[in-house]
Order: C-alpha cells, then structure tokens, then sequence
C-alpha cells in the first residue's frame, strides 16, 4: 500500500472511516531523524498492505498534530479501530516499528475496548 498524505482532519477522518488500523507519522522537511525514518515507513506501508500508513507534515497541518498533541517530531501514533492504542516519539529502528505492528495488530481489541470504557471517559484514546 502508498504512504497517504494527510492534509486535513476530514483527510484523517476519510482514512479513519475506511481502515481498522491506521498507523500515521508526524514529520517536518527541517527534521533529520524525520528523513531518515521516512524509507523505512514506506517499507513497512509496502510489507503490510492491510494496514493504512499515513504521514503529516506537522509544519503544515497544525491543526491536526495539536490535535494528537504532538510534542516531539517524528512521532508515530497507531489507531485501531478509532482507539490511539501506541505512540512512539522519536527515531525508531525498522526492527522496533516491525515489533510495534506485530503488537499493535495482535491486540485483541475487546479488552481494549473494556479497559477504555472502565476509565469512565477519562481516556482522551478514542479518536
């Protein structure tokens, strides 16, 4: 699958809709760590076609990374199933981001679903 680029919140919302598991990467053109993870995002976005991989400038679409709350660049977040289930700030090895897929598809998202509504609402990790 192609790296989609998110422009907008009805860009994220549109990919939301149409995937159980988006994994999205906030990235500036300024940021060296930012150029060096982007060859191993495409690389991951092509060994797994069933996920949706998504970037955002964080430059250009501020709305959307102070919506996630985006503190350091890069960051990677991934939601399943409209629930932010991971966030990883920084750099991450290509080993590392393949563990954070294996993980992040391999929860079973009925537990995560109890365990975010016994929060009574108090989880900002539904999206």
């Amino acid at each position: 699958m192609t790296v989609l680029t998110l422009n907008s919140e009805a860009d994220l919302e549109q990919v939301l809709s149409e995937n159980d598991t988006v994994i999205i990467d906030f990235w500036a053109d300024w940021c060296p760590p930012c150029r060096e993870f982007a060859p191993l995002f495409e690389r991951a976005a092509q060994s797994h076609p069933e996920l949706a991989f998504c970037r955002v400038n964080s430059d250009e679409v501020k709305p959307l990374a102070r919506a996630f709350g985006v503190q350091t660049i890069p960051t990677l977040y991934v939601v399943r199933e409209r629930i932010l289930i991971a966030e990883q700030p920084g750099y991450m090895a290509e080993s590392a981001l393949d563990d954070l897929l294996k993980k992040a598809t391999a929860l079973n998202m009925d537990e995560v679903r109890r365990e975010v509504e016994s929060s009574d609402g108090e989880s900002e990790d539904q999206i």
